[in-house]
């Protein structure tokens, strides 16, 4: 009996984040989930980006593509990126378990090939939901099969950038231990993040690429 009540309060839970994310629904695009990495392999930091629900780009074209051209220019140090291979997809039950255990798991295998490299964590949308399931966010590890990073590892990320966060919506932030290290940029208007009314102010965050760029260059 206990483990059927916990089993319905954990879906409860996912139905009210992905009811959220569905406002973020993009437009449907052709990507290769295949492609990895790109840049220096062993580069000073390592841009771990997960895109929006079927956001096209490498990175994502909304955020994630441009803002790695943004933080090339401004980090002070050799940066590499990595798409996280997830489905983006609503429809996808597993989609934030899988993009979980992708972004933990590369990681944890980069920091056993480049043990000085540091990380940059970045989400959009249900990126952003990924990325919380990553550190640790309580609403989000509450779901099943999410896959926090270990402990021991979380010295080496070195910043978080959000964007369009559902998490922030529901009134949930990242663990204290990475508040400092975390800016969460909510366009005005935006219903994903912020209660807005204007839903193509969910792909309105050219203004946002320079200031997380900065802030990100700040922190390495």
């Amino acid at each position: 009996m206990v483990n059927r009540k916990v089993s319905l309060f954990e879906r409860w839970r996912a139905a009210r984040i992905f009811a959220v994310l569905l406002l973020g629904v993009g437009v449907t695009a052709t990507t290769n989930l295949g492609m990895q990495a790109h840049a220096d392999d062993c580069a000073a930091v390592d841009v771990v980006v997960a895109r929006g629900t079927h956001e096209p780009g490498f990175l994502g074209a909304t955020i994630g593509d441009p803002l790695y051209d943004t933080l090339q220019q401004a980090l002070p140090v050799s940066a590499g990126a990595y798409r996280v291979n997830y489905p983006a997809d609503l429809l996808d039950a597993a989609s934030l378990s899988r993009g979980t255990q992708d972004m933990t798991n590369h990681v944890i295998q980069q920091s056993e090939a480049c043990p000085d490299q540091r990380f940059i964590l970045v989400g959009y949308s249900q990126g952003a939901a990924v990325v919380h399931g990553v550190l640790g966010t309580g609403i989000v590890t509450a779901l099943p099969g999410i896959y926090p990073l270990p402990g021991e590892l979380q010295w080496k990320v070195s910043s978080v950038l959000l964007f369009g966060d559902p998490i922030r919506l529901i009134g949930w932030g990242v663990p204290g231990q990475f508040g400092w290290r975390t800016a969460n940029y909510c366009a005005g208007g935006d219903p994903v993040c912020g209660g807005g009314i204007d839903p193509t102010q969910h792909s309105n965050y050219g203004w946002a690429m320079w200031p997380a760029a900065w802030f990100a260059a700040s922190q390495v």
